[in-house]
Order: structure tokens, then C-alpha cells, then sequence
């Protein structure tokens, strides 16, 4: 309320900073407020928390890892505090120390299981959420070691065998190590289960060892406790660590005396041990015979979660039953996607989360794009459970909330109920027809009235919408949104047979289109080019990128659109780095998924660059088939967010679907993104069971000599849609109806 800002506290704040010689921080806050839109929610306040949360660490990591650089860090703190390294950079008078060059990490996990254990890139092991992480190492007698955060070279990567694991092997002159991860049921419970194997040409030990941090920093132990047969650490007070076999020697060590990794030869071992400042660290040593392997297993038990209360836990073999497969010629994009579809499994146990670490929570934006590569996955059912979920958040108002202040959610809501219908055959549930209308009829609330000065007039106020398109402004990309929403609320109402509310969201979804191609128009003249700004305030810039969303994935305009395609134009000149975009707002980084975005503008425009921009993300993706949300373009390590981005992977997921099939103006388009180096080979290109507005369709593709022969099964929900044939190099061709094979001569090279 107004009078709030009249408030004495307000004049206190102000006259006690200046008092003492500081910047007035209301003054301050007001100069800030400046450069943003006047709007309802200054910045939602999750992300401030979020925020508050990551510098509060930062700051104590700047208390304690620059002062301690003889300990063992993680391979992050290891990278960027060597001066030596391209990630170096200098801590000068930065406030707060955090993990802006190598924030990478791989979960792994049971499907069903919101236990999360992440695995960083040299092979350091976080069991549970933001805790304490277990580190393998080699120590020989003579004090040489294999510590994989500061090995000169070390392999990672991901099994895809009956589980999902990960393993490092790390090596140095005679002494090798190899760390295996999963997560397994042991007695019905999951475990986080790690093996350890070392080889060694002299004597030595294998160690694990208990770290105090993780790849976010600092993770506080106070007290540490070896079992009395030497087969278990408690932790602060909990049971926590299980080996599998004694250990030989023990050591622990508080902040004071140093890490533990410098005492490893003392000859005093402790069964107990504990520090005030939270940095205990532990050390448990297996000895080795020089010439003969030795394997030690680790076990932490794991809390199972919520939804273990209520469902059992399912192996991998059963969760990934009758879901789309690919079978593609160049194995790397194979493994791309295959890795894609596990990890959208292990982040949807009854939400859906867009990261094990950082971004394990919900947001209805990540949802959407992470439903629809569910549902294009086959993976319907975990696609249901999570929208079954959307109306309990839902206020009273009819907003879909997930964060203060950001206007796009009810429209990504709404679009992704409507495609899980249209992808599945069925009608909305009973459950949703209420929230649906409720949904919709809070976008056309909220929409600035038409005859408001400004250029804003009919959008949605100010918000913060997307993060990475800058700061609060009246965002096209929540517009489109918004008309997406609303059409498809009336579809959705339409096939509840309400015939008046499909007409009512019909008719405020043209009008709300009109108002943003009125505003777009006078766009058109204040640049003096079709392209699409972020919003009618703003030049063009790396935020342009989220108006983009009218195309893909909401197609509520052509595929040639001149306002589109001058936006990719714009884009591509001016905001890519070794070949992807790179969003210099916030992120500051390569972004995967938002130039897989811009791959999906190209491949419904039938340009060829769209496979060079794929092609491009494969390569960016770590060794364990993963992209953090933004990737540092000098050590390609993760700069900004979670280490592993689910967004990404569906993003992968989604664009090798719509390169075999995807809908388009009625017609269901065949390998229109195929690449013209993978119909070279004698190799049988397949992608199916394979959900469409259409129906189920599986295709193959074979080629022989200079002849391809494309083959289908379906099963259509209706009548069978128009065929059409968009193979790279091969005339397009509507297939006859009725007809579940085509042949076609490739086309002479001019």
C-alpha cells in the first residue's frame, strides 16, 4: 500500500547509512527501480531466495578456500583459483566466492526417487541435497596420489546398462582409480552406492575421504564417528556412510589442524573427531598390494521421498516400457538421446524439476518444455501425473503460481494440457475443465486495458518473466503465451462440448493477437526491420530471443514469417559464440537450449543451418551426455545455473522428434531435419512409438544406393492426416492415402 512507503522506518534506514558513511539504500533501491518497468513483483521472491542462498555460501567460501588452498578441493575450486588455468579468475574485490566456470554435474538415481546424488566432473559424489560429498583418492607410503580434482586428465562418463551410472577413471605414473556411481535398492530402500577400484604399482591406499563441500562450496560437518568394528561413519549425529569392508587406518581432522589430506601419514588413528567451525573432514584408508587391485564399496542410504510413500519403485527396464525410441546412425547423438530420456525420468517422480541441484523445484515454464518432451518420449503417463498436480497451485484468482510476478504461466499451463490431450486422443479430464477456464479467464483479466497510454496498451503488464531476457518489462514472450493459452482453452472447452466458453476464449485470443501485431507494427517502424524485440521498450538484443516463442514450440504464426525469420537473422549476427547462442543477460553463456530453440525456427523454415546448430549442442554436451543451463565459451564448463539442465534434455529429446515427425498447418511432416550424411549409409534410420496430434506413428527410414524408402506403422486417433514428405535432398512428396510406404530418387545435384 502507498502509505507504506511513508513509513518512519523507511527515513531511519536512510539516516542511519548516511550517518555511517554508506550509500543510502533506499535511494539506491530506488535508482535500481529505474532501469526496470514499474511493476507488481520487483523480482519474484523464490529467486531471491535462491540468490540470498547461493552468495550466502559464496561468502563463506570466500572465508575459507582462499586461505586454505592446501586442502583438496573440488575440481571447480581447483580450476578457478589456479592462475595458470583459462578459468582462473581473480577474487580482488568480489564479495562472494561461487562457481562460475565449471558448475557441471551428472544425478543419477532410481525413477520414482527424488534422491538425487550428483556426481561431479572428477568424479566427487554429493549423496544428499546440498550436503557433504565423499572423494576417492590413491596415497602411496611414499606420499604420491592420484587426487582426481587436480589429475592433469581424467575420463568420465555415463553406463546405460540396466541402471544408470556414472564412472571416472583418473590415472598418474603407476597409480589408477576408477570410481563407479548408482543409485540401487538395498532391502527395499535406495542407496547411494559407489565403487572404488585402485591399482597400484607400489604400496599404497585407497582413501575416501569425507569433504566439508560441494560443487557449490562450503557444506558444513561438525562431527564425525568410525563404527566400533570400523565398517561405518556417523555423521553429525547419523548413520551415514557404509563400507564394505574395515578400515585400516582413520583419520579425522577439524579446520584448525588443516584437511585431513595432510595428515594421512600420522600414525595416530581416530575413531572420533569433531569441529565447532562445521569443516571437519575424515579420512578412511583400505591398503593396497602393489601389482593387485583392490575394490572398496561405499553405501549412503537414501531418504526414498514422497512419492515412494505411495508408489513403488521401479526399475529402469519397466519405467522406459513402450517409449519412443531412436535408432540413429551417428552414436553420439544416440547416446544424446537415449541419456535425454533417462534423465526426463528422474526428474519427474511426481513433478517435474529442471535440475537435481540448483533448480530442484518447480517452475510451470520449465514444466511445460519438460511435459511435452515427456509426452513426445512416449512417457505419458509421468506426463499426466505431473499436470494432474497444476491445480493445486492454482489460486483462488486463477493464476497457475509457481513464482511471484511472472505472467506466462497460465498460458505454458493451458498449452500443455491442450497437447497432452491432442497427443494422447483424449478429452481435458473432469478435474481440469474448471482450473482450465478459471486459467483462462485470469490472462484476459490481466491484460492492460487497450486504450492505456503507451506502448504496452492490451499486454500484460511488467513482469519478470523469463530471467534471461533482462529485467522487469512488458514481455512479448509472455503475450504469446497468453494467446496460447487462451486458444487452447477454447480447444480444450471445445471438447468438453462448452461451446459458449470455447467461443468466448476464441474470440479474446484474436483479440489479444490483433493488440500484439499492432505492437509489433509500430515496432517494425521504431527499428526500422521486421524483427521481433524482447518487448516494445527495448532495442534489439540476446533478449529478443524469447519472442521467438511465437514460433516454436506455439506456431501461432507462419514458418516464414518475415518477423520471425529477421529475429534468427538478427540473432545469429550478432549473439553467437563458437557456433550457439550466446545470452549475454544474466546467464552469460552458451545456451543449449535456446539455440536448439532457434534450430526449431530454422527446421519448420526448412533451412539447412538448423542441423548445423544441433550438431553444434552435441558438441557442447559434457562426456556424460548433459548441458548445464549456460556454458562458459573459454572452459565449456557450466557458468550460470544447474549443472545439468533438464530443460536441455528435453530440448534435445524435442528436436530429434520433430526432425523425424512433427505437425505443421494440418499436415504431419516426415524427416524434414534429417540430415543428409545419415541417408548415406546402408544403416536403418527408426523412430517410434512416436505421439502426434494425429496419432502414434513409427517411421524408418533405409537407403540403398541413391533410393530411400520411407516405411510407417500408425495408429491414427481419427481420420489419417496428410502425409508430407520433406526428406533433405529427395523431392517433396504427399504421400497417397492410406498409403504406409514411399519411395524417392534422390534429386541430381544441379
Amino acid at each position: 500500500m502507498v502509505w507504506l512507503r511513508w513509513m518512519p522506518w523507511r527515513f531511519a534506514v536512510s539516516k542511519l547509512a548516511r550517518r555511517h558513511g554508506f550509500l543510502d539504500p533506499i535511494a539506491l533501491l530506488a535508482r535500481l527501480r529505474g532501469f526496470t518497468q514499474p511493476s507488481e513483483v520487483a523480482e519474484p521472491i523464490e529467486l531471491l531466495r535462491a540468490g540470498v542462498v547461493l552468495h550466502a555460501r559464496g561468502l563463506i567460501n570466500s572465508r575459507v578456500i582462499q586461505h586454505n588452498l592446501d586442502w583438496v578441493w573440488p575440481y571447480w575450486v581447483e580450476r578457478q583459483f589456479d592462475p595458470g588455468d583459462p578459468a582462473f579468475i581473480p577474487r580482488a574485490f568480489s564479495i562472494t566466492h561461487i562457481n562460475l566456470t565449471h558448475r557441471n554435474w551428472t544425478a543419477v538415481g532410481l525413477p520414482d526417487c527424488s534422491e538425487l546424488p550428483i556426481v561431479d566432473p572428477r568424479g566427487l559424489v554429493t549423496p544428499y541435497f546440498d550436503g557433504w560429498s565423499l572423494d576417492g583418492w590413491i596415497v602411496t607410503d611414499s606420499g604420491d596420489a592420484v587426487l582426481p580434482s587436480r589429475a592433469a586428465k581424467s575420463r568420465q562418463r555415463l553406463i546405460l546398462d540396466d541402471d544408470l551410472s556414472v564412472r571416472t577413471e583418473s590415472n598418474e605414473a603407476g597409480l589408477s582409480l576408477a570410481t563407479n556411481v548408482r543409485v540401487e535398492l538395498d532391502d527395499g530402500r535406495p542407496v547411494c552406492r559407489i565403487d572404488y577400484e585402485g591399482h597400484a604399482d607400489r604400496p599404497a591406499a585407497i582413501v575416501i575421504s569425507l569433504r566439508p563441500c560441494n560443487p557449490e562450496g562450503v557444506s558444513f560437518v561438525h562431527d564425525i564417528g568410525l563404527s566400533a568394528d570400523r565398517s561405518a561413519w556417523s555423521i553429525d549425529g547419523r548413520p551415514s556412510v557404509r563400507f564394505s569392508h574395515p578400515v585400516d587406518r582413520n583419520h579425522i581432522s577439524d579446520y584448525r589442524a588443516g584437511d585431513v589430506h595432510i595428515h594421512l601419514t600420522d600414525r595416530e588413528d581416530q575413531d572420533t573427531g569433531e569441529c565447532d567451525l562445521g569443516m571437519a573432514t575424515a579420512a578412511a584408508m583400505f591398503r593396497m598390494s602393489p601389482g593387485q587391485p583392490r575394490r572398496v564399496t561405499a553405501m549412503v542410504p537414501l531418504d526414498p521421498g514422497e512419492a515412494a510413500d505411495h508408489r513403488p519403485l521401479l526399475g529402469w527396464q519397466a519405467s522406459l516400457n513402450g517409449h519412443c525410441r531412436a535408432i540413429l546412425p551417428d552414436r553420439h547423438f544416440q547416446f544424446l538421446y537415449d541419456a535425454a530420456v533417462r534423465m526426463l525420468i528422474l526428474h519427474a517422480w511426481d513433478d517435474v524439476v529442471p535440475g537435481p541441484f540448483t533448480y530442484k523445484r518447480f517452475w510451470f515454464r520449465d514444466a511445460a518444455f519438460l511435459i511435452h518432451a515427456l509426452l513426445a518420449a512416449g512417457l505419458t503417463e509421468r506426463a499426466e501425473r505431473a499436470i494432474d498436480r497444476f491445480p493445486s497451485r492454482q489460486t483462488r484468482a486463477g493464476y497457475f503460481h509457481s513464482q511471484d510476478g511472472e505472467w506466462d504461466s497460465n498460458g505454458e499451463a493451458l498449452w500443455i494440457m491442450h497437447r497432452f490431450c491432442a497427443l494422447t486422443g483424449k478429452p481435458p479430464k473432469s478435474g481440469w475443465l474448471e482450473p482450465i477456464a478459471k486459467a483462462a479467464r485470469w490472462i484476459v483479466r490481466k491484460r492492460l486495458p487497450d486504450d492505456k497510454a503507451g506502448r504496452h496498451a492490451g499486454l500484460l503488464p511488467a513482469g519478470f518473466s523469463a530471467e534471461h531476457l533482462g529485467p522487469n518489462d512488458y514481455y512479448y514472450w509472455d503475450d504469446f503465451w497468453g494467446v496460447a493459452g487462451l486458444r487452447a482453452a477454447a480447444a480444450l472447452t471445445n471438447m468438453a462440448d462448452d461451446a459458449a466458453a470455447s467461443a468466448e476464449f476464441t474470440r479474446e485470443a484474436d483479440a489479444f493477437a490483433t493488440t500484439i501485431d499492432a505492437s509489433l507494427a509500430r515496432d517494425r517502424q521504431r527499428l526500422r526491420r521486421p524483427a521481433m524485440p524482447a518487448s516494445p521498450y527495448r532495442r534489439l538484443d540476446a533478449g529478443a530471443v524469447g519472442s521467438l516463442v511465437a514460433g516454436y514450440p506455439l506456431q501461432l504464426v507462419s514458418p516464414n514469417d518475415p518477423r520471425l525469420l529477421d529475429t534468427v537473422a538478427h540473432l545469429m549476427g550478432a549473439s553467437f559464440v563458437d557456433g550457439g547462442f550466446f545470452q549475454d543477460m544474466t546467464h552469460s553463456g552458451i545456451n543449449a537450449y535456446l539455440t536448439l530453440h532457434i534450430a526449431q525456427i530454422l527446421l519448420r523454415a526448412g533451412d539447412a543451418r538448423c542441423f548445423d546448430l544441433i550438431t553444434t549442442v552435441a558438441r557442447l554436451a559434457t562426456p556424460t551426455g548433459q548441458w548445464p543451463e549456460a556454458i562458459h565459451p573459454a572452459t565449456g564448463g557450466g557458468c550460470m545455473g544447474d549443472g545439468q539442465h533438464i530443460w536441455a534434455a528435453a530440448e534435445w529429446v524435442l528436436i530429434i522428434r520433430n526432425c523425424f515427425v512433427r505437425e505443421e498447418d494440418g499436415h504431419l511432416v516426415i524427416g524434414s531435419g534429417v540430415p543428409d550424411r545419415w541417408l548415406k549409409s546402408d544403416a536403418e534410420l527408426r523412430f517410434g512409438p512416436a505421439p502426434t496430434a494425429f496419432g502414434v506413428i513409427t517411421v524408418s527410414i533405409r537407403t540403398r544406393c541413391e533410393t530411400v524408402t520411407i516405411d510407417w506403422q500408425s495408429r491414427w486417433h481419427g481420420k489419417p492426416p496428410v502425409i508430407d514428405i520433406r526428406l533433405p535432398g529427395f523431392p517433396p512428396t504427399i504421400a497417397a492415402p492410406g498409403a504406409e510406404s514411399v519411395e524417392l530418387e534422390r534429386v541430381a545435384a544441379s
